[in-house]
């Protein structure tokens, strides 16, 4: 789904603009826009795994899920 948008840029970044669209503004846009959507997920996923890293209670929950993790899978049934 798109939606059509309405945006102001100094003239100097519309020139730089369409000497790279190729003749298309609106993909062009968007393709900027999700490469850096994709660098701002990729770095709050950074953050987060690296605030997990250094929460004490949350590497004793793993520890506690790592000790079980093989429980009964030699088993027979």
């Amino acid at each position: 789904m798109k939606e059509k948008v309405t945006i102001t840029l100094d003239t100097e970044l519309i020139a730089f603009v369409d000497d790279r669209a190729d003749g298309n503004r609106s993909d062009y846009f968007n393709s900027l826009v999700q490469h850096h959507r994709q660098a701002v997920l990729k770095q709050q996923m950074i953050q987060a795994l690296q605030e997990e890293v250094e929460n004490p209670d949350y590497q004793a929950e793993i520890d506690a899920w790592d000790s079980v993790v093989g429980d009964g899978l030699d088993a027979e049934g």
